[in-house]
């Protein structure tokens, strides 16, 4: 069974950084988009951040674009979410997924594998 393991989130003040990571245990995944997507308590999940595998090209969220990078390093299987200038509205659980083609989708229904999420928490 593929699994995405996440990591990296925790508390961080109003400005500060984090950064998370996600890889497959059990597969590589390398030739699909990978996407970030965000959860916070009685909201839907949303869409933050894609990137396609092959040549790194990018997509983001209007809320985030500026403050955070997406990137893979293909040696590691590793995505990656560089989040700068962290504000309270971004506390969310951060989920990375796997997309079913290799440009990334905005919607979450085009992603086939989750991660089980990181708990983001930002304060003012």
């Amino acid at each position: 069974q593929v699994q995405l393991v996440e990591s990296g989130g925790g508390l961080v003040q109003a400005g500060g950084s984090l950064r998370l990571s996600c890889a497959p245990s059990g597969g590589s995944f390398s030739r699909y988009a990978k996407g970030w997507f965000r959860q916070a308590p009685g909201k839907e999940r949303e869409f933050v951040a894609g990137i396609t595998w092959s040549i790194g090209l990018t997509d983001y969220a209007d809320s985030v674009k500026g403050r955070f990078t997406i990137s893979r390093d293909s040696a590691k299987n590793t995505v990656y979410l560089q989040m700068n200038s962290l504000k309270p509205e971004d506390t969310a659980v951060y989920y990375c997924a796997v997309g079913s083609t290799a440009v990334p989708s905005r919607n979450p229904g085009e992603y086939n594998y989750w991660g089980q999420g990181t708990q983001v928490t930002v304060s003012s």
